[in-house]
């Protein structure tokens, strides 16, 4: 793996992002895991194996898609329920035929996005979360269900008020008490907005034009930044270590080797790795796309994957029990740095033509 550390140590000096940490697991071993370059370019603190990412959309399927496969294991929810089954007071008399399985496939039809922290900026803190759900039952679909796919923000911030609502415990809360605790996975939280972070090894992102600081233990994106700190498409953090063990636990429960069946059954997550339509997606996670997908050109087509937008992801071969996870920080300290768009397909054809997967 030695030219794999070469092109991640080459991407930090042509400042393809200040620094990052790379795993990779082959049949449940880790054939790399290293870290390079700079966690805060201010400060100078060194990036670490340990270090704490925002992991942004990382998000959706490490936190809310979780947290509705678990309700749905435990016959608390089912895939194809209506959203206004449990949530009755959306505006739009066309949400009354979006699923969950919509919701989590991006083919509900709800718009990618909604700039509410703008006006969610004009409430105090506590009158947010009410605010935040007004906007959201005010929304109309701009196509019918299952018609197309849309990328939406917004269906995952509706998801998380139906986890809450069905569990009557905040999102964060729930993940923690119901899934990571339980599986032991220590550094995979949220940060609301009355947790005061040791910041010593969390890796900086945006130093953000409209809050006025750098970004560091509180969370990028705007919209969960209004809302708190904990939303359904973004607010998780975790380090690489954590991201890979949680999903070494999901590839295991997909061969049906899990060994407690009881938090993930094999056909659930089956179901829920398989690609859908119209969207081409996963249900919450995503799969390669047909031209120049991010995990480059030795990705099966029934890989499994996602991004986030502060420059975290991470991709399953299941055929060949590949994990590659690439959390960095190239949204520091502008999020106008795009090379890692180039640099995600070379390091993990990299990576596969170096385990011999090409």
């Amino acid at each position: 793996m030695k030219d794999v550390e070469r092109l991640m140590r080459q991407a930090v000096e042509d400042r393809v992002f200040p620094g990052s940490v790379l795993l990779v697991y082959k049949e449940g071993d880790i054939a790399f895991f290293e870290a390079c370059g700079q966690a805060d370019l201010f400060t100078g603190a060194a990036m670490t194996r340990n270090t704490l990412f925002d992991l942004a959309s990382l998000t959706k399927p490490l936190g809310t898609t979780l947290a509705v496969m678990y309700l749905v294991q435990h016959s608390k929810l089912k895939l194809d329920q209506t959203v206004t089954s449990i949530l009755p007071s959306f505006a739009d008399p066309k949400m009354s035929r979006v699923t969950l399985r919509h919701l989590l496939a991006h083919s509900s039809g709800l718009p990618a996005y909604r700039p509410y922290y703008v006006r969610l900026s004009l409430f105090s803190p506590s009158e947010r979360p009410e605010q935040l759900k007004r906007m959201l039952v005010s929304e109309r679909l701009i196509s019918l269900p299952d018609s197309t796919g849309v990328y939406s923000d917004i269906g995952f911030m509706i998801l998380r008020w139906i986890v809450e609502t069905i569990t009557g415990t905040r999102l964060d809360r729930f993940l923690y008490d119901a899934i990571y605790h339980p599986l032991g996975l220590k550094h995979l939280r949220f940060f609301d907005m009355n947790d005061q972070p040791d910041t010593g090894d969390i890796a900086a992102t945006e130093l953000c034009p409209w809050r006025r600081r750098l970004l560091k233990g509180r969370v990028h994106d705007d919209n969960a930044y209004a809302a708190g700190g904990v939303d359904g498409h973004a607010g998780l953090f975790g380090t690489a270590a954590d991201v890979g063990k949680l999903l070494s636990l999901l590839l295991s429960a997909y061969k049906g080797r899990s060994p407690d069946s009881e938090w993930i059954s094999s056909d659930l997550i089956r179901c829920v790795w398989s690609r859908h339509e119209p969207s081409q997606r996963a249900l919450g996670f995503d799969m390669p796309s047909p031209m120049g997908a991010s995990c480059g050109c030795h990705f099966p087509k029934t890989s499994i994957g996602h991004l986030g937008f502060t420059g975290t992801s991470f991709w399953i071969d299941v055929q060949h029990s590949v994990i590659v996870v690439l959390l960095t920080n190239r949204v520091h300290p502008s999020r106008w740095n795009v090379q890692i768009r180039r640099f995600r397909p070379r390091i993990h054809d990299l990576v596969m033509e170096t385990l011999n997967l090409s």
